[in-house]
């Protein structure tokens, strides 16, 4: 398994922007899947995004257009911009990836949109 560490929540005013990063405990070219989700107070866990290493991107459609995941190769770390917050993307943000068929996720990183 690899370990996760996400970084970069806070509270954020309605139309503000968000990086969250997470950092792996291997080399981030070595895990074929990764992705983001997030869950809501009440709610079950989504995904929001993911990327794997053929270079296939995935957006929920509540996010499209909004967030953009990337990976860091340098620093064996993924991203999450997150542009155009609304109060709906208030949720713990999760790190998830997949390594040889073991899944691995981070503690969480919460994200709060004011209004």
């Amino acid at each position: 398994q690899v370990q996760l560490v996400e970084s970069g929540g806070g509270l954020v005013q309605v139309g503000g922007s968000l990086r969250l990063s997470c950092a792996t405990s291997t080399s981030i070219f070595s895990i074929n899947f990764m992705a983001w989700h997030r869950q809501a107070p009440g709610k079950q866990r989504e995904l929001v995004a993911s990327t794997s290493n053929d270079g296939n991107t995935y957006y929920a459609d509540a996010v499209k257009g909004r967030f953009t995941i990337s990976r860091d190769s340098a620093k064996d770390t993924l991203y999450l911009e997150m542009n155009n917050l609304k109060p709906d993307d208030t949720a713990v943000y999760y790190c998830y990836a997949n390594l040889r068929g073991f899944n691995s996720w981070g503690q969480g990183t919460q994200v709060t949109v004011s209004s």
